[in-house]
């Protein structure tokens, strides 16, 4: 082995203990931009590709320039994603993601991470998203995000200062980890046999059911809204739907959700949303790919 070769290689093991050393915030900065574990891989993997081809020589700041190629990348990945997602057939909900198996993704700040903060930012432009996240869950100074997106600092603020307001003004106080736990148990014992009054006693006013099939058979493509409504439909789903169904507990995105499987066979991820009144929404992932990580 040749000086050069032997230089290389140490300069490509140094790229790579950098790369993984930095490598869970780009993960976390990646989901919480795509909502979806297993695109925020692929897109890390783009990035490491890139780390790898980049001239790292002219890098002063690896961290700063790997979360910018990060950010970009997941913004332009984020514009695709939403397209595609118009052709979606149902409701779309976040892919969960195993914090417990993964607890680096909330290590630095669990913020922007429950499924609820998701379902919000979705709503945000890929700018304000991109400026949310940087700045509430990983504490980016304000003139480094700007850099970052290639903005101003007062565009910046303004950017952050839209997004909170966006998500403060539809967000509603939630009930501690411990609770929403208590609440989800709850609700699949009630599920299970189908009791309309214990199911009722379970749900805020407004309570709505989301169930993400994308288009599979006898997943509801529309959202159950209202406590009747929600209470007779999983009623309904009692006489046939969880016999022989084994629940198992995992904590998602920071929260407690249900894992369904019938003879050892995944059958979707089921969890909720609470607040001080009960459940305000019920989501049911069966898409198999989103929940491919749970088989």
């Amino acid at each position: 082995m040749t000086d050069s070769t032997t230089r290389a290689a140490a300069d490509l093991d140094e790229a790579a203990r950098v790369f993984m050393s930095l490598r869970p915030r780009l993960f976390g900065i990646a989901y919480r931009m795509l909502s979806s574990a297993s695109e925020a891989e692929d897109l890390v993997q783009d990035v490491w590709l890139r780390w790898q081809a980049y001239d790292r020589g002219t890098v002063e700041n690896p961290a700063a320039f790997l979360a910018t190629t990060t950010t970009r990348m997941a913004i332009n990945a984020l514009q695709s994603a939403r397209v595609r997602r118009e052709t979606y057939v149902g409701p779309w909900l976040p892919e969960p993601v195993d914090t417990s198996a993964d607890p680096y993704l909330g290590a630095e700040r669990g913020e922007a991470l429950a499924f609820a903060a998701l379902l919000l930012m979705e709503k945000l432009t890929p700018a304000e998203r991109a400026a949310y996240v940087l700045r509430e869950a990983f504490d980016y100074p304000y003139g480094q995000i700007a850099e970052i997106l290639q903005s101003t600092e007062p565009a910046v603020r303004q950017l952050v200062s839209r997004a909170r307001k966006h998500v403060a003004g539809e967000r509603k106080a939630r009930v501690a980890p411990e609770a929403q736990k208590d609440l989800l148990t709850k609700f699949v014992a009630a599920a299970r046999t189908g009791d309309l009054g214990s199911l009722e006693r379970l749900f805020a006013a407004d309570v709505a059911s989301y169930s993400d099939g994308n288009g599979a058979l006898r997943v509801a493509r529309i959202p159950v809204v209202g406590v009747e409504r929600v209470a007779k439909f999983f009623a309904a789903l009692a006489t046939h739907y969880w016999e022989g169904i084994e629940v198992s507990w995992v904590t998602t995105n920071g929260e407690t959700s249900a894992v369904l499987r019938r003879d050892g066979v995944l059958q979707g991820v089921m969890t909720v949303v609470a607040g001080e009144t009960g459940i305000e929404r019920i989501l049911w992932i069966v898409t198999p790919e989103k929940v491919a990580a749970f088989a």
